[in-house]
């Protein structure tokens, strides 16, 4: 047995080889900086003291700092444009709902002119209607005239229609309820009892002789026997326009008179033939 077999070893555990070169290289470093210091340094130059620090964790930090304002810096660029693109959009939607609008109110004052003009082809075409009733009635006028001036008796009495007719039957109780209407109000569409129409009234009246008429003044004045205005009987209905298509109907009364709703204006009211001369009659009884 060797006289050193029981002598504990004392050498350090061996360091591993990539530790060692990494220690042989920062010692290298290191050394090699020292002595290009002391080499640039004058031959009589005292021995250097000081060390040369190496790069700290302090210089990483401030890279990693770079980093991150380029990638900020990256993001607010990609935000930027974002932004801008969204701008773009909203100014678009907004120039096509302006031109919408405009289309639109363009379109809105083309129907209303043409409803403007529609309205007033419609006022014209109904005066023109107005203007040949006004016409037919002062045809029938001067036709009565001269039929009445024909008619005087010797006694230069008046025309047949111009004196008081009685009325009787059917006809007396037509004409009474017609005038025992006289006062009340004109309402469109009034059927009584406080209130008519031209056509609610002489519906109603006829209605006391047993007889049912249309509601209507065109239909009314289509019904029965057309007469004429120069030999009129109590009872008759008068009307205005024409036969088939009348607007306004009355009834005649007798004595060259006649009941009638008028308008809102008069209400019912008794006139003579003279003060609105009608188109002409119609003979139901």
């Amino acid at each position: 047995m060797s006289h050193t077999a029981h002598i504990p070893s004392h050498r350090k555990p061996r360091r591993s080889a990539s530790k060692l070169a990494l220690r042989a290289g920062v010692a290298g470093g290191v050394l090699g900086t020292i002595a290009v210091a002391g080499a640039a340094g004058p031959a009589n130059a005292e021995p250097v003291t000081e060390t040369i620090e190496m790069p700290t964790l302090g210089s990483l930090d401030a890279g990693a700092g770079l980093a991150s304002a380029v990638a900020a810096s990256a993001e607010a660029s990609q935000q930027e444009a974002l932004d801008q693109s969204l701008q773009t959009q909203e100014n678009l939607a907004l120039q096509k709902a302006a031109k919408d609008a405009r289309t639109a109110k363009a379109e809105a004052d083309r129907k209303a002119e043409a409803e403007r003009a529609e309205k007033a082809r419609a006022k014209a075409e109904q005066e023109r209607k107005d203007a040949a009733a006004r016409a037919s009635r002062d045809s029938v006028r001067t036709q009565l005239t001269s039929t009445g001036d024909d008619s005087s008796d010797s006694t230069g009495g008046s025309s047949t229609n111009e004196q008081t007719q009685a009325p009787s039957g059917s006809a007396a109780a037509i004409v009474a309820f017609a005038r025992a209407q006289v006062g009340d109000a004109y309402v469109t569409g009034g059927t009584g009892p406080n209130s008519w129409d031209c056509s609610g009234l002489v519906q109603a009246a006829y209605r006391q002789a047993g007889i049912d008429l249309p509601r209507i003044s065109y239909q009314q004045s289509s019904m029965g026997t057309s007469v004429s205005l120069s030999n009129l009987q109590p009872g008759d209905i008068l009307y205005w326009g024409s036969r088939s298509g009348s607007y306004h109907v009355a009834i005649y009364v007798g004595g060259g008179k006649y009941v009638g709703a008028q308008n809102s204006s008069t209400g019912v009211v008794e006139r003579s033939l003279d003060w609105d001369m009608p188109s002409g009659a119609v003979r139901i009884l």
